[in-house]
Order: structure tokens, then sequence, then C-alpha cells
């Protein structure tokens, strides 16, 4: 449900007149060869696409609204061959609501000492033209990512990449539909926010619909439909004895399949892409999803649990960037600590929904009780993490504007076996250590849910955070409480 074929990105590049029409020509020819490198380079998924060299202020606005109200547009990048004077770009830029992206080349890498001439230094004077345009963009608070090197270098090339698909990500969360299926879980306070605030800042809508337009969708799936999906579970996953077609729980995994297939096609019919339950509004519903869920977050949906919106927005954003990227992306929680000062850990679950696309290794289909909600008890897949370096991501509502807390982590698997624990789960070490860690991300007021992907760096949701112009905390190694609290003061006064 993710086609990162959809959408292209637009690469201007500026010059002027002045030189003639066979440096203009020359431009012409070395921006082509540029762009047929990048798309070239595995690095880069969203596809390219040249236009015209841009030389007087008509040009500009003309492509710049061309790129505005073109759908599967999802940004610019904008490259100064030569000198471009910066007023031209002013009245464009200022209908240009779309990512751009500064990228600062040249097309040779190396000075030709013994060749170089004036016709040379006309020709090639990025490191004019692109200041030229930095000042523009800086005086006109247009948010751009910069990205300075030559374009073959492999680094150039990774952030063009991510940027690109943070793109699409913030492409996507323009339309993007969540459905809410019971409200936030009650006296809970980080989970709730202001919708209206959201949309015109994230661009998504968030609505709520009844349980019971969800239990007709399921009480409508087909009988086949549901045979089908459970010969996918047996194919896919290590079945529980009591789940298997002789099983005392058998019709638990039946009424787990039909839960799936119905909420899918509700899902799909609206055209939704992200989606929140809570365990606090069941009627109607047997179980609490589960399996269903934690499948539906495997084809790309977002999801969070107890109502919480952002959440659900956030991860399916993150799941369009970590799209044909190694790793997986979950909804997840901070769940408990091994506060051991040898070896601290978090360990990371919840009650059934984490996402099996960050799985380590094989995948049992379970039913057990579940303490709270008071329904059967549900299907669910239950795994470990994949070791390796991983982020977590959390926004919340300050009231006064939206705040993206990220921390980097590091995943580590058969630490210890849990025999016991009949959910899926994550354990990993926080940077730049436990303490230090959760102190910040409580100081920070970060979410006990978060968007946890192995997928994805901290460049994505930075470039996300820049491109919806809110502020971004960082918890790294190089992080401590004094300079946070320092940098929060700062944005208080910024923002």
């Amino acid at each position: 449900m993710i086609d990162l074929n959809a959408y292209e990105v637009w690469f201007i590049t500026g010059s002027q007149h002045l030189y003639g029409d066979e440096v203009l020509q020359q431009v012409e020819s070395n921006a082509r060869e540029l762009v047929g490198h990048l798309n070239a380079q595995a690095g880069i998924e969203i596809d390219i696409q040249y236009r015209t060299v841009l030389t007087t202020q008509e040009d500009v606005v003309r492509c710049l609204m061309d790129a505005e109200h073109t759908t599967h547009c999802i940004g610019c990048i904008a490259w100064m061959h030569t000198f471009s004077p910066a007023k031209m770009w002013i009245n464009g830029l200022m209908k240009l609501r779309k990512p751009l992206l500064h990228l600062h080349t040249q097309y040779h890498r190396d000075i030709p000492w013994k060749e170089i001439d004036m016709q040379y230094m006309n020709l090639h004077q990025s490191a004019h033209g692109d200041r030229e345009f930095g000042f523009l963009t800086t005086r006109m608070g247009i948010p751009s990512k910069v990205v300075a090197g030559h374009w073959s270098d492999k680094e150039l090339i990774r952030e063009v990449g991510i940027w690109s698909k943070t793109a699409a990500a913030w492409h996507d969360s323009q339309s993007m539909k969540i459905a809410r299926f019971g409200d936030n879980m009650r006296e809970v306070a980080v989970t709730e926010g202001d919708k209206v605030a959201a949309q015109m800042k994230f661009g998504y809508s968030v609505n709520g619909y009844g349980l019971g337009d969800l239990v007709e969708s399921i009480q409508s799936v087909d009988e086949v439909h549901v045979t089908h999906l459970l010969e996918e579970y047996e194919s896919s996953y290590i079945l529980q004895e009591g789940l298997n077609k002789d099983g005392m729980q058998r019709g638990n995994l039946k009424e787990a399949a039909r839960i799936e297939i119905g909420l899918e096609t509700f899902l799909r019919n609206g055209n939704f892409t992200a989606f929140t339950d809570t365990f606090e509004n069941l009627y109607g519903l047997t179980q609490l999803p589960g399996i269903a869920v934690q499948r539906l977050m495997q084809r790309g949906y977002g999801f969070a649990a107890e109502g919480d919106w952002k959440t659900a927005a956030l991860v399916r954003s993150m799941k369009v960037m970590a799209a044909g990227l190694k790793g997986g992306t979950s909804f997840m929680e901070d769940y408990t600590y091994h506060l051991d000062p040898q070896q601290s850990a978090i360990l990371g679950s919840h009650m059934l929904e984490i996402c099996p696309s960050i799985s380590g290794g094989p995948i049992r289909c379970e039913a057990h009780p579940l303490a709270i909600g008071g329904k059967d008890d549900p299907v669910r897949l239950i795994f470990e993490a994949a070791p390796g370096p991983a982020i977590n991501a959390s926004i919340v509502d300050l009231g006064d504007r939206f705040r993206l807390v990220l921390n980097q982590v590091e995943t580590i698997a058969g630490w210890e076996a849990m025999p016991a624990l009949p959910v899926a789960y994550a354990l990993w070490k926080p940077e730049p250590d436990l303490t230090t860690a959760a102190t910040c991300w409580l100081l920070a007021g970060g979410a006990h849910h978060t968007g946890y992907s192995s997928a994805l760096s901290m460049s994505f949701l930075e470039d996300f955070a820049e491109m919806a112009n809110i502020e971004c905390l960082v918890i790294d190694r190089h992080t401590n409480v004094r300079q946070l609290k320092q940098n929060m003061r700062a944005n208080a006064s910024y923002y």
C-alpha cells in the first residue's frame, strides 16, 4: 500500500542569460548528466525529474507553480550551476509550499589547475551562485535542506535519498486519514491533542467511528476469505497447539482472521492509512484486535493503541520513509526497565500490537488471556526484535506547538530468554545511557508510545521535523541533561 513509484522530485537548475546560449546549453547538459547519475544510485528510490534551466523570474514562477500543482511532484531540488540572481526566485518561492532541497555541488569535482581560465570560472561557479540562493531562502525564512559536496559522493547521495523519501512521507501526510475506533484511554494526558492544530501543521485528518461500523464490516466477511487467511497463518507462523485445526482455541484464531479481513476492508473502503483502537471500547468485538493490527502495520498502515492518533500518524509516516529499506518499523511502548548499572536496558513492547517487520527470527502465533479488556483471549504474533541500531520517536502536543523527541538506541537480542512473556518485544540500550536518556525524555515530555524503527536513521525524522517546521529534540551519545535543558529554553523562546 506504499508505492514510491507514484512520486517524483523535480530538479531545477538556476543560471542567467548573461553567459550566452553556449554556456546555457552546457549548463543543461551537465544538469541532465547529474540527474541521470542520481537516479542510477541504489540509495535514491524516488524518481528525480530534470526540468529546464531557469534564467528569468517568469521561468521560475511558471516552474514552481507547476511543481506546486502537480500532484505526484513531492518536492524540488535546486542547484545553481552558475550565478543566478536570487531576486528572480522570490515570487516563485513564495508560491512553493512543497519541500525544498538546496543541492550545493558543482559539475567538476577538481580544479583543472593548468587549464583553468575565466571561461571555466564563469561556467563552474556554484560556490558563488548557491550562496546567493542560500541567502534568499534564509532571508525568506523558507525551510530547506542543504546538502553539500560533489554529486558523486556517497554521503551526498545518501542524504538526497533520505530527503526524497522523507518528502514522500510528508506528501503522504497531507492526505492521510486516521480512523479512531473508540476514544482515547480514559484519564490519559499524553495521547490527547488538538486535532485541528495537527491537521493545520501535518495535513492529516483524524475522525472517530463507532465500533458498530467496524463490527458490521467484520460480520459481513465471507467464510471463504476466512479459510484462506487461516491457511496463510498456518504457512507463515508457528501456531500454538491450541490454534491448530482441532485445537481448543481454533475459534479464537478464526475470529482473529475475521477481524483482520473486516478491519482492512473498512480501512481500504474509507481510504484510511492509519487507525487507533482502545481496549476500553470493544463493544461488539469478541477480542481486542492483535494479529490483525500487527499484520496491517506490516502492510504499511500506521497504528497506535488507546486512541493515540498522533503516534498512529507518526508510525504511518515512518512506514513511508522506510519503504524498501532493510529493517522494520513499529508502534512501540517503553514498558519496563532492567536497571542493573553494569548492563541497563529498556524492554519495549505492548499488550499485543508490535509489527512483525522488526522481527529477528521465527514468529509464533498464540492466544493468551489479556488481563484487561474483559474479552476472549486475543491472538497475537510473538517474536524478538532483530538486533542493531534503531530509533524511537515521539510527537507530543505542548499546547502552543508540537515537539518531536528522538532517541538513538541499540537493540540487543538473545540476552536472556523470557519464555513466559506472551507478547512481541524489543530490548534496547538507549544512548547515551539509560539514566541520561530517560531523564532527558521525561524533561522533553516524550510519550510512552513511540514509533520504533530499525530501518531509519535520525536524519529522516530530523528532515521531517524541518518540513513540518516543528521543534525537534535529539537524544543520542552526545546528549547531556544540562545542554538539553538549555536547548529547551532556547526553543521555547524561538517558537
